[in-house]
């Protein structure tokens, strides 16, 4: 137990492997922001640069060689000072060969912390109106599936991604839960996992201790980057020491309340400046519940 007036843990740097847009509050911008607003320095490598989140407009991609990013992560993990990270994110890659770099990387930052928690955000496709596709290469997502998520402490698929990484149809919680544990990692975050209240979404995480759902009413037309920040949100939280579902319950919260002050003000991004104080101390209800398993065991 920490004495009276002693000063908080240190928090440890972060690790982020994903995108970065020159505009906009998307993957690499909005999540650096959030946990270096929460209180962790990032070491930020992007895999991919682009003017803005493609459902915006057509841009330009930026995706350096595959031998000049593996350079450049071979740098890393030779580096005495990767003994300073705390954890990984990785997120959307440029192309397949990266997933084979990250890996080294994560497993080198395993040799010097290995309570280091990995989180792979498997960005790789979506669903929209009942039908799912992929917006990567197939054999992006291939390279995902077979060398980043078998390493991975947390997963955090959205219900299309969860589907194409097991095989399974998701049009249920329970189908969600029965997949989530299909996959096998320690804790695997099912974003816009179905709710069981009409007009509600709800994220399911199935971990070590059971399954529990985080829910709140659904907002229309919702500015890009959600996944990105749920998922670096829970793992602060998990940092943080809380339990999962305070960790899923505090970072839905945030999420939902960030997306509903944006959308009131018209915003077509994640307003992170602005509207930073949900990010930190969210106010906005957010329900959980326990979710049993026994029905899920399919």
């Amino acid at each position: 137990m920490m004495q009276p007036g002693a000063p908080e843990p240190q928090k440890k740097p972060v690790l982020v492997i994903t995108s970065q847009v020159v505009r906009g509050g998307i993957s690499g911008r909005g999540l650096t922001f959030a946990l270096e607003r929460i209180g962790h320095d990032v070491w930020f490598l992007p895999t991919i640069l682009l003017p803005w989140h493609p459902g915006q407009g057509k841009g330009t991609r930026i995706v350096a060689p595959a031998a000049d990013f593996t350079a450049i992560v071979e740098d890393l993990a030779a580096s005495p000072k990767l003994a300073e990270v705390g954890a990984v994110i990785s997120g959307y890659l440029g192309n397949p060969e990266q997933a084979a770099a990250i890996a080294s990387l994560v497993k080198a930052l395993k040799t010097h912390n290995p309570d280091a928690p990995y989180l792979c955000d498997p960005v790789m496709g979506d669903q929209h109106d009942g039908s799912g596709n992929l917006y990567v290469p197939t054999a992006t997502a291939e390279a995902i599936r077979d060398q980043l998520v078998p390493l991975a402490d947390v997963v955090t698929p959205n219900a299309f991604e969860l589907g194409w990484l097991t095989g399974r149809e998701i049009d249920s919680e329970m189908q969600a839960l029965a997949a989530a544990r299909v996959l096998g990692n320690e804790r695997v975050m099912v974003t816009s996992s179905p709710a069981l209240r009409r007009n509600a979404i709800a994220n399911l995480l199935a971990g070590p201790r059971g399954a529990v759902a985080a829910e709140h009413a659904s907002i229309a037309n919702p500015p890009h980057g959600t996944g990105d920040l749920i998922a670096g949100l829970f793992l602060a939280n998990l940092l943080a020491g809380q339990n999962d579902e305070e960790a899923l319950k505090r970072a839905s919260a945030s999420v939902f309340e960030l997306v509903a002050r944006s959308v009131r003000k018209g915003a077509d991004e994640l307003l992170f400046a602005e509207e930073q104080n949900s990010v930190v101390r969210a106010m906005a209800l957010v329900t959980s519940r326990r979710v049993l398993e026994a029905k899920a065991r399919a």
